[in-house]
Formats: C-alpha cells, sequence, structure tokens
C-alpha cells in the first residue's frame, strides 16, 4: 500500500480494493482463453468461447471485433471488470499480434501489473521479449503463467531457465507441474505444501477442486507415479537453488512468481487471480509534468489512454476509455480537459464487460471508465476537475510501412476521410495528410493493421479502399526551439512534409541516408522517432549508422 494511502477515507479503501492489470504473450501462447478463464472464475462469465472453437456460434468475450472472430485473433485491446474475494479486478486484454504492439504500449501505461503468459511448448517467444521490455522499462510487477502443461513441452526447468536467460528475469515458482501432456497430474503448490489434481473439463467453474495435503504424502506416489517422484525431486532442488520470494523486488519488476497450469482446462486459474489480490499493488502515484498526483487525492483525475471507435456498430460511437488516477469519479459530474479547456460531459459514462457495457455511477482509481463522445477527446488527454494537469508516457511510435489511400468509389470520399479520422484518433492506424495535397498516407508498425484498417472502413464505414505501398520508409516528427526555422525547413521540404491526425508536422523519408543528410543540412530541427498523444513531441531521434 502507498504510505501516502490514508486507509480511514472511503477514496483509501476503495484505492486498496482495486487491482488493475493487463494479460501479455506471444500469439498463441493462450492469452484470450486465459482472460475468459479468469472471468469465468471470478463469476463474470459462466461459459468461456474458447478461442480454437471460431466456427461455433461462441465467441471469446474478450475479442469482440469482427475481425477478431473471423480470424481467431486479437487486434484490439478489451477491459473487463470484476469481483473477487472482496476486491475489483480492472483486466485489460491486449493485442497479441506484434502489429498492433503500439496498443499494447498504451495499454501498458494503464496498469499497476502484467500477467505474463508464456506458451510450455514453445517457451519464451519473440513478442513476449518486446513486450517484457515495456513493462520494464516501466517497472512494471509481472506474474508469470506457464500454459499448455495439458500438452507434451519443454521440461519446466528448461523454461524457468529460458525466462531468466533470455528475458534476464528472475523466477520463484509458487506452483510446479506434475507430469505434462496424457502424464499431466496436476501442480504442485509449493508454498502450501498441497498437490492440486488435474481434472480436464472446459467450461464451468471447477469448485469441486481435489487437494492432496503434504509432499511426504504416500497418496501422491501412488496416484501419479514416477512422474511424481521426478516433480518431487525438482521442487527439492528448487527449494535449494531457487530465489527466494521477496515482495519488493517484484514490485520493481526485479523478479516474477511463476505459476503452472492449463488455461482451456481451467487448470491453474485459480491460484493466478489469489496471486494478483495476494502480490499485485494496488493504484499508486502518478507523474504529471506539473506535479505527482497521488490516488487518495479528493479531486478527481485521470488519463484518456485509449479510443475505440464503432464497438457498437449500430449506434456509430466513439469511446474514450478512462483510467482513473486520483479521487472518487461520479456519473453526471463536471470534468474539463486540460488540453483544450474545454467541459467533457459524463452523464452517459459506462463501466465493461468486453464490448457489453453498463452505465457506471461511481468509479475510483485504477478503475477503467468508458466516456462516449463525439472527437472531443483523443489519446493522452487528462481530465480533472478543473485543475491543470498533464500526465506522460502516452507515444506514438514513427511507422515503417507507408500505404496510399484513395476510397474505390468517389461517392463515399466523406465516409472514407471520416473513418480515417476516427481511426486516426483511436490510434489503429498513424494517418498522413500531405502538405502539398494528393492522396492521404497510412503509416502501420505491420501489415496486418493495413488489413484490419481496409476491413473496418469497409464494414463500419461502408467505404471500401484501395491501398498501394507508397516509396516512403521511415518518418520523423519535427520541431524547433526558433519557429521561423521549422516554417522554413517546412516550406524547404514540402513535398516530403504531412500532418498527422493532431496537426503535427512529420518528414517522410525513403531512405536512412536522406534523414541523415537532412540531420547535417539543418541541425536546429529536431527530429523526433515518436512523440506524446496530444501533440507533445517526447524524443529525438539518434539515428543509427
Amino acid at each position: 500500500m502507498s504510505p501516502t494511502m490514508n486507509a480511514e477515507t472511503p477514496i483509501a479503501r476503495e484505492t486498496a480494493r482495486r487491482r488493475t492489470f493487463a494479460i501479455i504473450s506471444h500469439p498463441d501462447a493462450g492469452k484470450t482463453t486465459l482472460t475468459e478463464k479468469l472471468l469465468l472464475f471470478a463469476g463474470a462469465i459462466h461459459i468461456a468461447g474458447s478461442v480454437k472453437a471460431r466456427k461455433a456460434s461462441r465467441h471469446a468475450t474478450s475479442d469482440w471485433m469482427e475481425i477478431e472472430k473471423q480470424r481467431g485473433i486479437s487486434v484490439a485491446s478489451s477491459v473487463m471488470q470484476m469481483e473477487f474475494r472482496g476486491h475489483v479486478i480492472n483486466l485489460l486484454d491486449t493485442p497479441g499480434h506484434q502489429d498492433f504492439s503500439e496498443d499494447t504500449y498504451r495499454v501498458l501505461t494503464a496498469v499497476d501489473a502484467a500477467l505474463m503468459v508464456i506458451d510450455s511448448v514453445n517457451g519464451v517467444e519473440a513478442q513476449t521479449i518486446r513486450l517484457l521490455e515495456v513493462c520494464r522499462a516501466r517497472n512494471t510487477p509481472i506474474i508469470t503463467f506457464i500454459n499448455k502443461l495439458d500438452r507434451e513441452g519443454k521440461e519446466p526447468l528448461s523454461v524457468l531457465d529460458e525466462i531468466e536467460k533470455v528475458l534476464r528475469m528472475p523466477t520463484v515458482p509458487f506452483t510446479w507441474p506434475v507430469g505434462m501432456g496424457k502424464r499431466f497430474g496436476g501442480v504442485f503448490d509449493i508454498r502450501n505444501d498441497q498437490m492440486r489434481v488435474f481434472k480436464p473439463g472446459e467450461d464451468r467453474r471447477q469448485d469441486d477442486e481435489e487437494l492432496i495435503c503434504g509432499i511426504d504424502n504416500p497418496e501422491n506416489e501412488k496416484r501419479f507415479g514416477d512422474a511424481f517422484t521426478h516433480a518431487r525431486g525438482e521442487v527439492e532442488l528448487l527449494e535449494g537453488a531457487s530465489h527466494e520470494f521477496h515482495r519488493e523486488e517484484f514490485l520493481r519488476g526485479e523478479q516474477t512468481p511463476v505459476f503452472f497450469g492449463s488455461a482451456i482446462n481451467n487448470f491453474g486459474v485459480h491460484e493466478v487471480l489469489d496471486a494478483l489480490i495476494d502480490l499485485a499493488p494496488p493504484p499508486g502515484s502518478k507523474a504529471a509534468v506539473q506535479r505527482v498526483v497521488e490516488p487518495t487525492e479528493e479531486k478527481f483525475s485521470g488519463v484518456v489512454f485509449k479510443i475505440q471507435a464503432n464497438m457498437d456498430p449500430a449506434h456509430r460511437d466513439r469511446v474514450a476509455f478512462v483510467r482513473v488516477a486520483s479521487g472518487r469519479f461520479e456519473r453526471g459530474m463536471k470534468l474539463k480537459s486540460s488540453r483544450t479547456g474545454k467541459e467533457v460531459k459524463t452523464a452517459s459514462a459506462v463501466s465493461f464487460l468486453s464490448q457489453r457495457r453498463e452505465i457506471l455511477e461511481d468509479a475510483y482509481p485504477g478503475d477503467i471508465i468508458g466516456i462516449p463522445n463525439r472527437g472531443v477527446l483523443q489519446l493522452g488527454d487528462t481530465l480533472t476537475e478543473g485543475e491543470m494537469l498533464q500526465f506522460t508516457g502516452l507515444p506514438f511510435f514513427a511507422p515503417e510501412i507507408f500505404h496510399t489511400v484513395e476510397v474505390a468509389d468517389p461517392i463515399r470520399n466523406k465516409q472514407l476521410r471520416t473513418g480515417l479520422q476516427q481511426l486516426g484518433e483511436e490510434g489503429a492506424i498513424q494517418v498522413f495528410r500531405p502538405a502539398q495535397g494528393g492522396p492521404l498516407l497510412l503509416g502501420a508498425v505491420g501489415p496486418l493493421q493495413l488489413d484490419v484498417v481496409a476491413h473496418r472502413l469497409e464494414n463500419e464505414y461502408q467505404a471500401r479502399a484501395r491501398m498501394a505501398p507508397s516509396s516512403y520508409r521511415l518518418a520523423r516528427w519535427v520541431t524547433a526551439a526558433d519557429p521561423a526555422e521549422l516554417d522554413r525547413f517546412i516550406e524547404g521540404n514540402a513535398y516530403r512534409i504531412a500532418y498527422d491526425v493532431v496537426d503535427a508536422p512529420a518528414v517522410l523519408y525513403s531512405h536512412a541516408s536522406e534523414l541523415r543528410a537532412a540531420q547535417e543540412i539543418w541541425p536546429k530541427i529536431q527530429f523526433h522517432t515518436m512523440r506524446e498523444h496530444g501533440g507533445l513531441v517526447v524524443h529525438t531521434n539518434k539515428i543509427a549508422a
């Protein structure tokens, strides 16, 4: 608990009950399935929709976008709130596909902990490495769940070794598997000295859990034979060689407790929920440009970390996802956007279970609230009761793939422009408007982003887009201490200048050598690889040779 939290105030008591976390993994490690099972255990849903059963009528709760249901992938981040053991859990499911890592980065700015899912068959994979680096940069505490023990996979000690060597993260096993694949008997709970017996079964909560107490209980070897003897030897080895769990190191993101299980069979999920409540931190302080904001302050503050268009296709709406940073939110309260100074209406604020939502009466630090709006709010906006605050740390990254985009049917040009404006504002794609006119440019991190945007333009905005690869390969946002110098640069390079969705100027190049030459010719211009949402450029590029 934060030292500034006064447990006597209602805000402090509610804050202490909150746990806000994201699930991160490589695609197909079982992240979305685990999300479903966590909801199932917390009683938020009764039947979990397996990601594999895409031809069935049931789809994963957290995969609500039509293209996700068709392809069996997560390309948007979902928010789900549930109660468990007297705590309020805010679970943010993130896109598993690397082309949507920017959206995942934004989600990770809104959480206090992360649950890392690793596939026991494949071990540590590329996207896991990238996401862990983001968590490490923010000192985010990480709980690890090693999934798919119901399949033949790598030896558990080998997976731990990978986590320690590849991710450079010391591990502390809290449970240990007995067998795997067809011989998977369950997991031994090291801390509570008991065996949790595995029972396959997908859909409903298992309230009839079978436990065998004590590692020396002869029932274990009688039931599981050599598999238990082998596991017992490894547990004894770990007790001598493994790291001791230190909560302070965990909270600094310097070691990770490890759990084993099979998400699709609801096995090992309960222990993960318990760990999130017992180990993960409640919401803490948040840095703004002006000062540090404590969660237990009386006045409300929050930050927009995500905007989603068309969550409800029938209403063509846009919802701003706001992470509450301090105070108590009440429906109908008057809030202001620090960027514009304009009042933001909150009478229609909602809470989430993925696509399903309910009108929200109040919320506390750590909670995620949805505010329907028509373009008033942008990513990175700070909302307060009047104080001028600007929270930081929500960047756009310079894209690496560029396509021109035009509407296939000129009559639908307005729909295309509306769609691109809204998809640009939500961060699904970066949209650049060339200074000298011509077709709009789309900037992406990966090609799947372009596929998803084309699909959404056609299905949500009825605007079929024609896309073609551009010769550009890199973009840099440009600023200068002297506005006149920036004007001269833009005028002299107008043919390669484009403005993004918040009208921040960027310069486009086909080769890195062109950028290096420009940096030499224009020493007073700063070239940035990222900018803060809201238009503030935060990072200057140092280009590699």
